[in-house]
């Protein structure tokens, strides 16, 4: 295996032209070799079983509105039990019983012991609360270099200006450093395979975003070649570890109409999830319109981004559909706080910093637990009833 991706970390200086057509060969024989040696993936009736056991999954993307990013959240000098009990305590308040929360392969270099220490309160106060997480090990959004230590302040005005790729640019181009990534993948779902207060595993968040040249230092030329070909090894790592959770990845973009149809990171993460997630930021209509096209699956789907006001996606006309298909519902947001995400995203190119939007693009409370729209969070209490 190693020796296959020295020779993928070869072809990728020579173009490319060619290194996207030997990545797609690279992926398929990747999909199919860890299969020897890893668990398999759940069968659509094992899939739907386990969900069947699941009470409604409802909940949000969480991270405290102390922390900027997944590394002021995860590190040592910044983790904040007390505002994540606080904030996952409203969450409760009103319901949800789930929140999609992301990891970074660095904090957990840093300090493997600590790092999982640190997950295992999370889980004790989430627990507390009645809320499963869904934890996401890698992400492919915003800035391609991450750096440990402490994090710049939020940029004003500006929506999730701190947040940070997992992994950063430089170790997702260097093959020669995915042996890092696969210690981190195992150390983290190895230690919590067996634990019933986690949901399930989000091996990777938008793998194909590019991110349509926000930064001056940009992601690699060939990253979805890169990601294409790393993805399924993420999964057979995790797989690996026997983690009685389902793995997911959720598709965000393209044609969903057909397998043969998809783009071909969409069709490696639909093939090797055990539960199909995917990402929704429109009207109702065409919310249910992707959910009728992800049934052709037969496995049980989950919507672990949704809910943005100002495009046309709201609790009150959204989770509704999503109860009506039973499909879980996880937006983007709970607490307004220095993620910014309030904000919507064009302000990466109109700052807010004179005037704020009319209405709050994501987030549900306020910083003191006020709920942005009372009635919002009268909505998700009634559709939930209460869990």
């Amino acid at each position: 295996m190693h020796s296959l991706i020295r020779l993928f970390g070869e072809i990728a200086h020579k173009g490319p032209a060619t290194t996207l057509r030997c990545t797609v060969a690279l992926a398929l024989v990747l999909t199919v070799v860890p299969r020897m040696n890893a668990q398999q993936r759940w069968t659509e009736a094992e899939a739907n079983a386990w969900y069947a056991r699941q009470s409604w999954p409802v909940g949000a993307d969480f991270l405290p509105s102390t922390a900027i990013n997944e590394l002021e959240m995860w590190q040592a000098e910044t983790f904040d039990p007390t505002t994540i009990d606080r904030e996952l305590g409203w969450a409760q308040g009103i319901g949800m019983n789930t929140m999609r929360v992301f990891l970074h392969n660095l904090a957990w270099e840093q300090d493997p012991q600590g790092f999982t220490q640190r997950m295992d309160t999370f889980l004790t106060i989430a627990a507390r609360h009645r809320i499963r997480p869904v934890f996401v090990l890698f992400d492919s959004c915003w800035d391609p270099y991450p750096k440990l230590g402490p994090q710049h302040p939020p940029i004003p005005g500006v929506h999730n200006s701190g947040w940070v790729q997992a992994p950063g640019a430089e170790i997702l181009a260097d093959p020669a450093q995915y042996p890092r990534l696969e210690k981190y993948v195992q150390g983290v779902v190895g230690h919590f395979a067996n634990d019933p207060r986690i949901l399930a595993w989000d091996v990777w968040n938008e793998p194909d975003n590019t991110n349509g040249g926000s930064y001056e230092k940009e992601d690699p030329k060939n990253k979805v070649a890169l990601v294409l070909a790393l993805l399924p090894q993420v999964y057979a790592w995790a797989r690996a570890e026997h983690p009685t959770q389902p793995l997911t990845s959720g598709v965000w973009h393209g044609d969903w109409s057909a397998l043969d149809k998809m783009p071909p990171m969409a069709r490696v993460q639909v093939e090797q999830s055990d539960i199909i997630s995917f990402h929704n930021y429109g009207w109702p209509e065409d919310f249910e319109a992707h959910v009728k096209l992800l049934e052709q699956f037969h496995r049980p789907l989950i919507a672990t981004e949704y809910m943005a006001r100002g495009a046309g996606s709201t609790f009150d006309t959204v989770l509704p559909v999503a109860k009506k298909y039973h499909v879980g519902a996880i937006n983007w947001g709970l607490v307004a706080g220095k993620s910014q995400t309030y904000l919507p995203w064009d302000s990466w190119q109109r700052p807010y910093v004179l005037e704020q939007p009319p209405i709050w693009f994501h987030d549900v409370f306020y910083a003191d637990g006020r709920p942005y729209r009372e009635r919002e969070a009268e909505i998700i209490r009634e559709l939930t009833g209460g869990n």
